[in-house]
């Protein structure tokens, strides 16, 4: 059976039969799927439960769920819009909009380094885990990632980096005066019409979000994925939570050229360059290193060689991100194609779940 959106239905049925037979066989707690064609979504999909526990509520398709990095190109476009608006240039030093920052080799880094993760600092701080026990507000997180050293001088190298998604945070408050879930909310997700969408829980229903499978051990402790502290804690590089709908919005802008259903939210030339390739040029970065590493400004880019959540067969160029609560987003142009899934299982990527269900999706395009 062939729909109008150019979809196989024979054949996306094999990946909602395939995240059925996981959550049936355990490997799944929950997962929601959309899917899209030429800007026509087919109807939202929903599996399992949201809560760990049997007897729980099923997951519905306005289940909202923790994205985790998916967030990151998110906060990439707040910064973009401020770079369209003529706040700040991509290749301003970071120590001009934040000061402190100016330290231990910082000085050269670059607003574009830290949206295409070059700017030699970590992934996470050495003491992420004892700040997250203690409680500590983002501003602490803020003020050490100032004070670090970098892995390596800003432009010689690729290494993905949530230290300087949190510097982009920064930077949008900075600028703006503004709070970042205030400046998304405004800016992005209201006129988009995410309105199940928040960094940071703000106003959402708890009893929505559906719960992250994070193990016994996890369960226990009182600053994880499904506590009070992290919903509340808005991270930059992780906090956001949303749905398969609102999510689609916001891929589809892009493929859109910065507008969505009539409302424009960023120019063309924005969404161009942030779905370009910025990192095969940069001369300091070694070719070997360069090559299946692709980034844009805050999207991954097809070719990939280090991630295996898009999977293999979507076009050379698409764009995505996922997230380590078990979540991927693609945007494929060439197709005209997006595709959302989230589940509550952090191990989906790990165990090529993610990139299974990307294949499929692909695949069904007719």
């Amino acid at each position: 059976m062939v729909e109008l959106t150019g979809i196989s239905t024979k054949r996306l049925n094999q990946v909602y039969h395939y995240l059925e037979e996981l959550v049936y066989t355990g490997r799944m707690p929950g997962a929601s799927i959309l899917v899209a064609v030429n800007g026509i979504p087919v109807e939202a999909r929903s599996f399992g439960n949201m809560r760990l526990q049997t007897g729980s509520l099923q997951v519905q398709p306005d289940t909202i769920f923790l994205v985790a990095s998916v967030t990151k190109p998110v906060t990439a476009a707040a910064v973009m819009l401020l770079v369209e608006r003529g706040k700040l240039l991509l290749d301003d030093p970071v120590y001009s909009i934040i000061p402190e920052f100016a330290n231990r080799g910082k000085e050269t880094i670059t607003v574009r380094h830290l949206m295409t993760h070059t700017s030699g600092l970590p992934d996470m701080l050495p003491e992420n885990t004892q700040l997250r026990q203690q409680h500590a507000p983002l501003k602490e997180f803020i003020r050490r990632i100032c004070d670090l050293e970098l892995d390596f001088p800003s432009g010689t190298n690729i290494q993905y980096q949530s230290c300087g998604i949190a510097i982009l945070g920064e930077i949008v408050e900075r600028i703006t005066g503004s709070s970042l879930p205030e400046f998304l909310r405004g800016e992005i997700f209201s006129p988009l019409g995410m309105h199940d969408t928040s960094l940071g829980i703000g106003d959402l229903q708890a009893d929505r979000i559906a719960h992250v499978n994070v193990g016994e051990e996890m369960q226990k402790v009182d600053w994880g994925w499904n506590k009070s502290y992290w919903r509340n804690f808005g991270a930059p590089w992780g906090g956001m939570f949303s749905t398969v709908n609102d999510m689609f919005c916001f891929c589809q802008t892009f493929i859109n050229g910065g507008e969505f259903d009539g409302i424009r939210v960023f120019s063309p030339v924005t969404t161009k360059a942030m779905t370009t390739d910025q990192t095969t040029s940069m001369p300091e970065i070694p070719s070997e290193i360069k090559s299946g590493r692709v980034w844009g400004l805050g999207w991954r880019l097809q070719p990939t060689a280090d991630w295996s959540a898009f999977g293999d067969l979507v076009s050379s160029g698409s764009f995505g991100h996922y997230g380590a609560t078990g979540t991927v987003v693609w945007a494929d142009p060439f197709r005209q194609m997006v595709c959302i899934l989230f589940t509550t299982q952090p191990s989906a990527s790990a165990e090529g779940i993610l990139g299974r269900c990307s294949n499929m999706v692909a695949a069904s395009v007719i």
